[in-house]
């Protein structure tokens, strides 16, 4: 039987708690400086990311992929006991439903949308690592980092915005949504650079 790292383990727990966390924080809205409108977690869904670039250059592809499907899992299990919880009864004297109603409702559309970016986002994201490592013969690495995020964050942006505000809010407005929510999460992977480098560098060195 393949023992599987503790390290990965640690990755993958910190992946699927961060990936939890940001989904609960999206409702909870923040204003920018020039009157920019973006959703709390674009601070934290960036650590997924990271973690998303950190895996596939460390342990592969197939990796990769299977702590997506694990991040996915954790999400969907989340949601459930969420709906749960909000559908059980409640003494009178109970003054919080609504505050949790508010928190930790999701309407399917968001759901939805929210798995399909997901999905194709982060399979994107670890893909396009992947094919440029190769292409550069493992040179480069800030390439491929900010290029996979580039590729992934923007795919990931334009179909949850799509997918949720379609008909909802103006079409002129959603394709500066867009840019505006793809263009803060590349900016901030590419401010963390220096971090990506040394977490990756690091667990290289924890896997020799």
């Amino acid at each position: 039987m393949k023992t599987v790292s503790k390290n990965l383990i640690l990755l993958a727990s910190l992946y699927s708690v961060a990936l939890v966390v940001s989904n609960i924080i999206a409702g909870k809205l923040y204003q920018a400086p020039f009157g920019i409108i973006l959703p709390a977690a674009v601070f934290l869904f960036p650590i997924v990311y990271i973690i998303g670039d950190v895996v596939p250059e460390v342990y592969g592809l197939a990796t990769a992929r299977r702590i997506i499907v694990l991040g996915f899992i954790a999400n969907l299990l989340a949601v459930a006991f969420f709906a749960i919880t909000l559908w059980l009864p409640y003494p009178p004297f109970f003054e919080g439903q609504g505050a949790f109603q508010t928190v930790l409702g999701f309407t399917p559309r968001l759901l939805i949308a929210s798995f399909c970016a997901y999905l194709v986002g982060t399979n994107a994201n670890a893909w396009v690592l992947v094919v440029i490592k190769k292409a550069t013969n493992e040179r480069w690495l800030w390439m491929r980092t900010i290029g996979s995020t580039l590729i992934g964050e923007s795919l990931d942006s334009a179909i949850f915005i799509s997918l949720a505000f379609w008909g909802v809010f103006p079409s002129e407005v959603l394709p500066g949504m867009i840019i505006a929510q793809a263009s803060f999460k590349i900016g901030y992977e590419i401010l963390a650079t220096p971090i990506t480098y040394a977490v990756i560098n690091y667990f290289k060195r924890l896997e020799v």
